[in-house]
């Protein structure tokens, strides 16, 4: 399936809007430390219901709205308060949560080259997807450019500044698996980084 959202992205300044993404707020956000600035991208997989695609159900958790009567599963997930800033479907859309600029709660206890706390400097990116099973070619195209986007907006974040959520969270989490390509992440990254030079 084509990707839905354009392939190129650019950050608002100052609010921390994705552009194009389509906006969907979540209640489950505060503001950074002060003086905090991302520094960090820390990928997630989800799926709801676990190993499930498509439908409403993440934004609806990420609200605050799901319906925990709808799938047995949810009753585990029951009064969470979490979100992430982005959200990338199966198909490339890509849906934000919270602005960059203000702390979404996706990493939990975690610690990161000797900082702890990883919500307050990091930028959480959710994959629709399970650990073991192959992401879409549209997740990595839109993942790179996304990525893309956001390391022009905050210089801090580079590409040895991308991590899982298993590297925060080593024996609590998993995502996003060892389904996910690192490499392919990588390379696509260095090849914009090539194509800008070349221009």
């Amino acid at each position: 399936m084509n990707s839905p959202v354009p392939s190129r992205f650019t950050v608002s300044p100052g609010a921390g809007l994705l552009r194009p993404a389509t906006q969907c707020p979540s209640p489950n956000q505060d503001e950074r430390p002060e003086l905090a600035q991302p520094e960090l991208v820390i990928l997630h997989g989800i799926s709801l219901p676990p190993g499930k695609y498509g439908g409403p159900h993440i934004e609806a958790f990420f609200t605050n709205q799901l319906d925990c009567s709808a799938h047995p599963y949810f009753k585990q997930i029951e009064g969470l308060k979490v979100s992430a800033h982005l959200l990338i479907r199966r198909d490339g859309e890509v849906i934000q949560f919270v602005p960059f600029e203000r702390r979404a709660w996706h990493a939990g206890d975690s610690r990161f080259r000797g900082r702890s706390c990883c919500n307050d400097c990091s930028i959480g990116i959710e994959l629709e997807g399970v650990d073991d099973a192959a992401y879409s070619d549209a997740q990595y195209q839109q993942l790179v450019m996304v990525i893309e986007a956001i390391m022009n907006a905050y210089p801090a974040i580079t590409i040895r500044s991308i991590a899982g959520h298993c590297d925060v969270a080593p024996g609590r989490k998993t995502d996003p698996g060892p389904a996910f390509d690192w490499l392919r992440l990588y390379d696509g990254i260095n090849e914009h980084a090539r194509e800008r030079d070349r221009q």
